[in-house]
């Protein structure tokens, strides 16, 4: 559909760039993104997908805005404690662009339901803050053939790599399983400077929007390491592994399951 005189000026500076200009600008209207977690990774994530003019953003999410929340998750406001984070999150981002239909799952991703979350969607944002969702929007995506972006936080650290099912690297191929729950704090118990979600998060839009588009070169085969105390960014390649329990020639993992 062509933009309205209004739509031209609100995305001017994306139209202005060359690999995007008036052609790409429809298309990001026309697109539709997941975000999986409405959180630290999810709030910049979903907030610069609707500036940019993503037509549809999902959240999915079943917790409650919490007072511990604010000091990073930016969808959300002091007046939201206690309200659904996916009710929250959608008036934030209605109130920056009113062009974006903001879909809401409200729920966490399980076994049973994640395929339906899926559907319809063209790119997904892996915002979670816990292993056994991570690898299960690794499968569910795997075997829906959609693409995504896996972004992890911790301290002062970030992570992210975007994936390709059965053309990249998998989030199964680097890490194989779960760790086992006594090996590593919950979120509730370890500390995150609030401004490394918001760089991993844009990052993960980047990547959704570079992929909506078809420009640029993707962060696949590769994990990407930001250290804001140290102020670096180390990219890791990776390979795909021949033994991967889901994406190999001969997979282990045939259905969805709960970690």
């Amino acid at each position: 559909m062509p933009l309205t005189e209004q739509q031209t000026e609100r995305y001017r500076r994306n139209i202005m760039l060359e690999p995007i200009g008036t052609a790409g600008q429809e298309k990001l209207l026309a697109s539709k993104v997941l975000v999986i977690g409405a959180g630290g990774l999810g709030s910049p994530a979903a907030l610069y997908l609707a500036a940019a003019g993503v037509g549809a953003v999902g959240l999915a999410d079943g917790d409650r805005v919490d007072l511990t929340n604010l000091q990073r998750q930016i969808l959300h406001s002091t007046a939201d404690i206690g309200r659904k984070k996916v009710v929250s999150a959608q008036e934030t981002i209605e109130a920056i662009n009113p062009d974006v239909t903001v879909q809401t799952h409200n729920a966490r991703a399980t076994a049973d339901n994640i395929t339906d979350i899926l559907k319809g969607y063209d790119f997904v944002i892996d915002a979670v803050d816990n292993y056994a969702s991570k690898f299960l929007i690794n499968d569910a995506c795997h075997f829906a053939h959609l693409p995504f972006t896996h972004a992890g936080i911790s301290a002062f650290e970030g992570q992210l790599m975007t994936v390709l099912p059965a053309r990249t690297t998998c989030y199964r191929c680097v890490f194989s399983n779960p760790p086992s729950p006594d090996s590593v704090p919950p979120p509730s118990q370890s500390g995150v400077l609030g401004a490394v979600p918001g760089v991993i998060g844009a990052l993960q839009a980047t990547e959704a929007i570079k992929h909506l588009l078809g420009i640029g070169d993707l962060l696949t085969d590769a994990l990407l390491i930001y250290d804001a105390l140290a102020m670096t960014f180390r990219k890791v390649p990776l390979t795909r592994n021949p033994n991967c329990p889901l994406c190999s020639r001969h997979p282990e993992i045939t259905e969805l399951k709960d970690e």
